[in-house]
This record gives structure tokens, sequence and C-alpha cells, in this order.
């Protein structure tokens, strides 16, 4: 009898990614000039399994998104617990980007990775136009809601979903029969998510092998400091504050917290984007930590959108650098409007990899710091941006909890409970007599 324990889904993703790392760094090794090697493995196998499988994750997100909103919302019985719960959500994504971006500068000009640098050699950086405040508000409401959907606009897939679970809620006996259909959906979307999940040491293997190939180590000896300090940072803020938070308002242990991460972060990344992590942070959130849907379904979409510490982190270490680089002082109302606009800004970046460079080049302008800086340190942003998003996930989850505990939404048995959601991600294609 063979008693021997599978390996779990954590421990394939992890082997998945290790074995992906490990393929590209021997293929830049060995096979750099291979014109085989890099046509038909590098942008052929692995481009087009890492790309399906990013796609297959971005597939998700909208009737997701959509269909557990629409559930949440119309479960709830008095329209102020949504305002109250949407005010303590936004408070504590604005709240810890606040404090991410003035770690940030802080630890930039305590380290000072931009001392002796030299920028003049940079090449140009052409920046796009950023939306103002008032128009990232305008665009939050959508006029054709299906085009937001096909667009794959969260914001305003977010309150169309508000709105329609409002009107079910309303709407007696027919909205009753409405909700049945989209709590049966919800039901089938997540196990589709467990489905892909069960695939992901597959397509983890495919992005790391594809990017760790390529993968420029000169640009990131030349910025060790610089990668080190903002790399340094990104963890900080992502297990020491999150940690502090969550024990200060929950009580809760951290240590379990960043455990039932895992799953979640190694997804955030491999894709390093937090929209297409999406399905993998709510899945946790529910499953693994015992959020109610009706609060997990609200708060991880809208995290994603508006919450971007790991990307504002970016901004207050890079603003440093680019500054201490060219030998620019700034003043202490210079480091106010880099925090003011820092935070702002997060509001508006959508979750899709490399955002955080247009958003940088916002921050720059506003302090009168030359865009040139950014040319240099695209070199390691992708495997930065990496980093940056599982931050953002994970600030997605604490937030999450901390608003479900306050909203006596929060299952404490199953989040102490280190097997809980495993049976969720489990996927049985047989058919099962009734």
């Amino acid at each position: 009898m063979n008693t021997k324990k599978p390996i779990s889904l954590t421990g394939r993703v992890i082997l998945g990614m290790v074995v992906g790392i490990l393929t590209g760094f021997a293929i830049q090794s060995l096979f750099a000039e291979s014109g085989f090697v890099n046509n038909y493995i590098v942008n052929g196998l692995f481009e087009v399994g890492g790309q399906i499988f990013v796609a297959s994750l971005k597939m998700l997100v909208v009737p997701l998104v959509f269909v557990s909103l629409v559930c949440g919302t119309s479960s709830l019985k008095d329209l102020s617990t949504l305002g109250r719960m949407g005010g303590k959500t936004l408070a504590l994504y604005i709240g810890t980007t606040a404090v991410a971006i003035t770690l940030a500068l802080t630890i930039g000009n305590l380290f000072q990775p931009g001392a002796g640098a030299d920028l003049t050699a940079a090449s140009s950086f052409k920046s796009a136009d950023a939306p103002s405040l008032g128009q990232v508000i305008i665009n939050m409401f959508p006029t054709n809601p299906i085009q937001a959907m096909a667009e794959g606009k969260t914001l305003q897939v977010i309150v169309f979903a508000v709105l329609f679970g409002i009107a079910i809620s309303a709407a007696g006996k027919p909205g009753e029969r409405i909700a049945a259909v989209f709590a049966d959906l919800n039901e089938v979307i997540m196990k589709l998510v467990a489905l892909l999940m069960n695939l992901a040491p597959f397509g983890v293997f495919f992005l790391m092998a594809r990017l760790f190939s390529g993968l420029g180590l000169d640009a990131i000896w030349s910025l060790a400091e610089y990668f080190l300090v903002l790399a340094g940072t990104l963890l900080l803020h992502g297990l020491v504050t999150y940690s502090a938070m969550l024990k200060g308002f929950t009580g809760l242990n951290p240590i379990t917290f960043l455990r039932k991460m895992e799953d979640a972060i190694m997804f955030a990344f491999s894709t390093a984007s937090s929209n297409a992590t999406i399905p993998v942070t709510m899945e946790t959130a529910k499953n693994r930590m015992g959020v109610d849907n009706k609060v997990a379904s609200f708060t991880v979409p809208l995290g994603a959108t508006v919450n971007m510490d790991g990307t504002a982190i970016m901004q207050g270490v890079a603003t440093a650098f680019i500054a201490q680089a060219y030998n620019i002082d700034l003043t202490m109302g210079d480091y106010l409007m880099v925090i003011l606009t820092a935070t702002l800004a997060s509001v508006g970046t959508a979750g899709v990899p490399g955002v955080g460079l247009v958003m940088l080049a916002m921050v720059l302008n506003q302090v009168g710091l030359p865009l040139e800086g950014i040319a240099l340190i695209m070199g390691v942003d992708r495997l930065l941006d990496m980093i940056r998003t599982a931050v953002n996930i994970t600030g997605d989850s604490a937030v999450s909890i901390i608003v479900a505990k306050s909203e006596g939404a929060l299952d404490e048995s199953r989040f102490n409970n280190p097997a809980a959601g495993e049976k969720e991600e489990e996927v049985k294609l047989s058919h099962q007599e009734a």
C-alpha cells in the first residue's frame, strides 16, 4: 500500500517556478547563441505556453468579478453595510499606500542608492499623459457595461455589478430567482478557477523559463544598490507593515496569513499583474482565509485597481534615486508632493505589467526631476515589477480580512485551519452517481 502523500498545489507551483528559473539561466548560459533554442523553445514553446496561461487567468477576471460582486451585493439586506464596507476599504487602501510611499522615501534617502550614479548617458524616456483625478472618477462609471467587460475595465465592472446587485436585492421575488442563478454561476466559476490553478505549475514554469532566459543580469549588477534598496523596501512593507496591521486590527496570527498567501504570491510574482491574479487572490481570501464572499467580492477587485502599494514604493525609491543621481536637492514640500501624487496616482493605476513607469513619469514631473532617469532603471524593472505585484495582492488580502473581521464576516476557524481550502482546489471530472 502506497501511503506517500501527494505534493500539494503550493509545492507543485514552487517546483515549477524553481525549475523554470534554473532552465532560463541554463539556456542563457549554454544556448544564448542557438537560433533553434531561441526561436522554437524560448520564443516558441515557453512564450506560447506562458501567454496562454496569463490569458486564461485574465479570461476569468471579468466573469468572476461581476458574478461574485453581484452575489455579494444582492445578499446585503441593508445598503448602509455597503457604504460602511466601502468606506473602510478605501480608507485602508489609501492609508497603506501613504505609508508605503513614506517608507520608500525614508529608506531611499537613508541608503542613498543614487549617490555617485551617472545618468547623463541615459536615453530619453517618453511618458504617456496620465489622466487627472477627476477623469479617473468619471471613468469609473460605464456608459456601456458590456463594452467595459469586453475591455476589462475593472472599476467600471465593479460599479455596474454593485448597482445590479442592489437592484436584485430590491426586486423582491424576481430578484430572488436571479440571485439564485448568480449563486450557481459563482460556484461554477470558482470551480473553473480551481481547474486553472491545478494547471498553474506548468504555466509558472513557462513564464519563469522565458523571463530568466533573457533577463539582463548585467543591468541588475550595474543597479545593484537601487535594486536591493527597492526590493528590501518592498519586502519590509509586505512582511512587516501588513503583518502589524493585521495583528493590530484583528489579533490574528500574521504567520498563518503569510503561509496561506503562498499560492497567490507566486501567481502574482509569475504574472506581474494584479488583475490577472484576481481569481487566485479571491479564491485564497474566501476558501483559505475564511472571508465571506460579500466582502471578498468587493475588496479584492477594488484592491487590484486602487491598492498599488508596491508601485507607490517604486515611485518613492526611484524618485530619491534619480534626484540623488542628478544631484538635485528636494525640499520637504517636494517630498510631500511626491507622497500626495503617488497616493492619488495609485487610484488610477491599472493592474497590468509595467504601468508603474507611466505613473513614475507623472510623479517626476510634479517635482521637476528629469524623465531620462527612468530609461536606466527600466533594465531591472521587470523583475522588480514581479515583487511589486506580490506586495500589492498581499495588501489586498490583508485589507479583505480586516474589513471582514470588522463586519463579522470572517470565519476564524477556517483562517486558523492549515488545511482550509484544499478541498475546493480539487477538481474531479468523473461523473458521480446521485
